[in-house]
């Protein structure tokens, strides 16, 4: 209580304005109360026409606006603010249970959304959050998104707009290329920067512990629970859950992940009722979901909810007139106080190879070169770069799928190789990447005369 009496002097002190938009006396009345206690300049307006135009007079710290007008819609109001550039977070009131609307309005730019009848303590966590944003572009330190392609700077002016708001955001793109980069950027640019950031590998967790892992249990809500414990969603409340490999949920648990998401509320395993949560969703996979929706692998629904705002990573081999550049910050950052550079071999090589692993690829071949090469430069060998011919089927397997063993031989030495490179040649790794144990992995190494950079025969 005595924080938000001091929040509400903050506000009072600084002359925080709202602009509060409702063709409904009794609501706007309501909301006026509400937001004025906290200490907030309320102006009100009943049409879209008066709010525009009280927006030109006006700069305000915050708008709310009802979807529907008498003249209009809410989604007009989000789009002139947009448009004009002008640096105030808009919020949306959405009929209860209207998930389109609220979606359709987190597209065109709301910060976010509350559902009717609005709770007032609901109401509260948005001003909180919204009053919260940054003016500016924060220093993110090293988190930066290396590279000046055109798909690079529109994934990073994407993340820069995503990250004043509360839309959902899914990022797509190949593993290594950033997309957990990506996500704590939004994080870190956003009201939420200070608090949680939780990310979570969903297809790191066995199905039978998903809903405990989530929502958490109570004492005594099965054998092994001896104690509360809190779930994801806890762990990550007032901040941010990050869901990498969204794709690898299992359709039972994509329900529940659904309604959490929509009611804001989760139950933990053995608990009687429900409790609030205030989470911003970020998921991630290198799969095409839209395409796991149309085989029936994922659910349209949350698709949906988690697609509100699509950010799309580039691979590196389609950044090729970048790659100097960020072998070169790559080294600098590894490199310390020693003196090394690249030889222009090494640096054609590079610029050359395909990078199946992306960038995470590229920092693994970096950070070996560090160790291996002699006289302060690194050489072509030093990197260990995958053979190209390696990287693929041979031609027999492209032009043809017999005889089949062998095809089915050239798909999984690929396969192997490619784990194998994004992991910097660590079996144990590799094989928790491809779902294996690490007999098998060593087996089939063995079967398809795989070796690790250096390896010797047995015969030699």
């Amino acid at each position: 209580m005595a924080r938000d009496v001091s929040m509400a002097d903050s506000y009072q002190a600084k002359g925080t304005r709202v602009l509060l938009v409702d063709d409904e006396p009794d609501i706007l009345e309501l909301l006026g109360m509400a937001l004025e206690r906290m200490g907030l300049l309320v102006d009100k307006a009943e049409t879209v026409q008066v709010a525009l135009k009280k927006l030109k007079e006006q700069r305000y710290d915050l708008c709310l606006t009802d979807m529907r007008l008498p003249d209009g819609d809410g989604l007009q109001v989000v789009q002139y603010i947009t448009q004009h550039n002008l640096d105030t977070p808009c919020a949306v009131i959405t009929a209860h249970g209207n998930m389109e609307n609220a979606i359709a309005a987190l597209k065109v730019g709301a910060f976010d959304y509350l559902a009717k009848p609005v709770a007032l303590d609901q109401l509260r966590v948005l001003v909180k959050s919204a009053l919260n944003l940054p003016q500016q572009d924060m220093a993110n330190g090293d988190k930066v998104l290396l590279g000046q392609s055109p798909a690079m700077q529109k994934a990073r002016d994407l993340i820069s707009r995503v990250a004043r708001s509360e839309a959902s955001v899914h990022v797509s793109g190949e593993s290594g290329s950033g997309k957990e980069l990506a996500a704590r950027l939004i994080a870190l640019s956003g009201a939420r920067r200070e608090k949680p950031f939780i990310a979570v590998n969903c297809g790191a967790i066995p199905s039978t512990l998903m809903e405990n892992e989530f929502f958490g249990y109570k004492k005594g809500a099965f054998t092994g629970a001896d104690k509360d414990r809190d779930g994801f969603f806890q762990a990550a409340h007032g901040g941010t859950l990050f869901l990498d490999e969204v794709a690898d949920l299992p359709l039972a648990m994509q329900v529940k992940l659904l309604r959490a998401i929509q009611e804001k509320k989760v139950r933990k395993i053995g608990a009687t009722s429900e409790e609030a949560v205030d989470v911003r969703i970020i998921s991630a996979t290198h799969y095409d979901l839209a395409e796991r929706v149309r085989q029936g692998e994922f659910r349209q629904d949350l698709y949906f909810r988690l697609n509100v705002i699509p950010i799309q990573m580039p691979a590196l081999r389609e950044m090729r007139d970048d790659v100097p550049k960020i072998a070169q910050q790559v080294l600098d950052k590894l490199r310390g106080e020693t003196e090394v550079r690249f030889s222009e071999a090494a640096m054609r090589a590079l610029q050359n190879y395909n990078f199946p692993g992306n960038v995470r690829e590229l920092e693994n071949a970096i950070e070996r070169a560090l160790t291996l090469c002699q006289g302060g430069v690194v050489e072509v060998q030093d990197m260990m770069l995958m053979p190209v011919e390696s990287m693929r089927p041979d031609k027999t397997a492209i032009t043809g799928k017999y005889p089949l063993p062998d095809y089915l031989d050239q798909v999984e030495k690929q396969a192997l190789h490619e784990a194998l490179q994004q992991t910097n040649f660590n079996r144990t790794e590799a094989a928790k990447l491809l779902g294996l144990t690490f007999r098998t992995m060593r087996y089939r190494m063995e079967r398809l005369g795989i070796k690790a950079p250096g390896e010797m025969d047995d015969a030699d």
